[in-house]
């Protein structure tokens, strides 16, 4: 059986996106689960020691839920719930490292705090805008 037939199988590139987004995901939520390195690069305005384990697993458990909501959609990508839970996601994790660089100030610009800012307001734009061409209501 080729790869290609494990791949979504949906019109457009918005499902193939969701996901290559779950996957990178996923492989953040091993990190998290494992070493408190890449959490520390993320949140870098704030004593090393306040980035705890316990932290790091909880924001691993968020990411891996996320990422579990993103791939469902790959496969489901023209069920409102499962589109609009999807979108959700992006909308919770903007709003989180927006709130980290702006209002809490635990993180400065760095690619570990921008990166999920530019995939999460990609993907705000992009599923708000093509909302009719894949959700059949």
């Amino acid at each position: 059986m080729p790869l290609s037939d494990y791949l979504p199988q949906g019109d457009g590139w918005l499902p193939s996106w969701q996901l290559l987004v779950a996957v990178m995901a996923v492989f953040n939520s091993v990190q998290n689960f494992t070493t408190l390195k890449l959490t520390r690069r993320i949140y870098n305005n704030v004593p090393p020691a306040t980035i705890t384990p316990l932290q790091a697993r909880t924001f691993a458990a968020w990411t891996l839920a996320s990422a579990m909501v993103r791939a469902y959609a790959a496969y489901n990508i023209n069920q409102k719930i499962v589109y609009d839970m999807a979108l959700f996601t992006y909308l919770i994790a903007f709003g989180h490292f927006a709130s980290e660089l702006l209002i809490f100030r635990t993180a400065t610009p760095n690619p570990g705090v921008i990166s999920p800012v530019i995939v999460s307001t990609t993907s705000l734009i992009w599923m708000f805008s093509q909302y009719d061409s894949y959700v059949k209501a």
